[in-house]
């Protein structure tokens, strides 16, 4: 942050006031994180939920019909959904489908905006932001823009974040982020001060998230503060995730010597890459599923793809519908995931093993570092990891 702080002064952008309120604001913001439950969301949290005008509370997934982050799209659905506490409704610019990445392929859409702001004139309550893959969509922007303006909860999941500062959502507010995106938020969000080692960040009515991974506790959150500590330690066992706090290491995540060398390596061994395929069913887990097949994907060592009973639209079990990449019986030869019956965050902690059994420790941990998931301990795994 002082690093920050003398960059804007240099320029002659931000007075020495404004930057002793803002030491100030991340000082105050920091002390609340270390004096909250840490099973639970932050005071702040809750406070920027209340009052919330619908009841139930009307939530707004985003989507960009070109390209979504498919943990950060689907998590905070299906979590609400599960906990049967809030009017959900996924959207984007276009009627039809959303292309999902880096996994799964696309997800049908409810409904583009000109339906949405015709059917709920005043507005979401809660708006969800995905990362995507442009963060200036100029329709996107706009209709953000608008939607804060009616008073909206906004919500962004990892790279999310970009979209918001891109709408100017950012500007002198204190955010968090994924670690790649910390020098790129700062220059774009005006007297904006970054957090670390806090997994998601309170600043009024603007909620920001570190790395994908976080997806999860930060719907546990949002069920909190919609219905109470008692339905989210509900979901979060059905989950299995014990804690939903902002506690982050952030530390941890960033760029290296070790881990540029391992991201070389992966990327020139072309010839052993894969193809590995993802089986869908009607009524599967939606979060297992979309945190399993995102893990994978990011490897740099395969390439997946889903596959259905045939090419038609698969209901999830929050309701969601994917659109599989090949019928049965028409994919490319390969290896399978395997999907198990154990909760998502017991999955996912497998996956990160399996990866690591498979392609070795360093791409284990960069797969980790990409998702930001500190949740392994290397004692979880068979593989000996750095």
């Amino acid at each position: 942050m002082d690093n920050r702080y003398s960059e804007l002064k240099k320029h002659g952008t931000l007075r020495r006031t404004r930057g002793i309120a803002a030491i100030f604001i991340a000082t105050l913001t920091a002390l609340t994180t270390m004096a909250q439950d840490t099973k639970g969301a932050p005071s702040a949290f809750l406070l920027a939920l209340h009052p919330l005008r619908s009841k139930p509370p009307l939530v707004a997934v985003l989507a960009s019909n070109e390209g979504t982050e498919t943990t950060d799209f689907i998590v905070p659905y299906a979590v609400l959904k599960r906990a049967e506490i809030a009017t959900i409704v996924t959207v984007a610019p276009q009627a039809g489908l959303a292309k999902l990445m880096p996994a799964l392929n696309a997800a049908v859409i409810d409904r583009d905006f000109a339906s949405f702001d015709q059917t709920y004139p005043h507005g979401a309550d809660i708006v969800v932001v995905p990362a995507m893959h442009s963060d200036a969509d100029p329709r996107i922007l706009k209709w953000l823009q608008t939607q804060a303006a009616h008073g909206a909860v906004i919500v962004a999941i990892c790279s999310g974040a970009r979209v918001l500062a891109q709408a100017g959502l950012l500007d002198q507010r204190t955010f968090t982020g994924h670690w790649w995106d910390r020098d790129y938020l700062l220059k774009l969000a005006k007297g904006s001060v970054y957090l670390a080692d806090i997994r998601y960040a309170v600043d009024g009515r603007i909620i920001t998230t570190t790395g994908v991974s976080a997806s999860v506790p930060v719907s546990l959150a949002l069920v909190e503060g919609i219905a109470g500590a008692e339905k989210a330690r509900e979901i979060a066992k059905q989950i299995g995730l014990e804690s939903w706090g902002t506690e982050h290491h952030s530390g941890r995540f960033g760029l290296n010597a070790k881990v540029l060398w391992s991201v070389a390596i992966d990327v020139l061994a072309f010839w052993s890459h894969e193809t590995i395929g993802i089986p869908i069913y009607t009524g599967d887990d939606d979060v297992r599923l979309a945190l399993v097949a995102d893990a994978w994907s990011r490897s740099f060592r395969a390439n997946s793809f889903t596959v259905g009973n045939s090419r038609s639209p698969v209901r999830l079990r929050s309701g969601l519908q994917i659109i599989p990449t090949y019928a049965r019986g028409l994919e490319p030869e390969g290896p399978t995931i395997p999907i198990n019956t154990g909760t998502p965050m017991e999955q996912l902690t497998q996956t990160m093993c399996d990866i690591g059994e498979r392609y070795g420790s360093s791409t284990q941990v960069w797969v980790e570092l990409l998702m930001e998931y500190d949740f392994v301990s290397k004692h979880m795994c068979s593989v000996h990891r750095p």
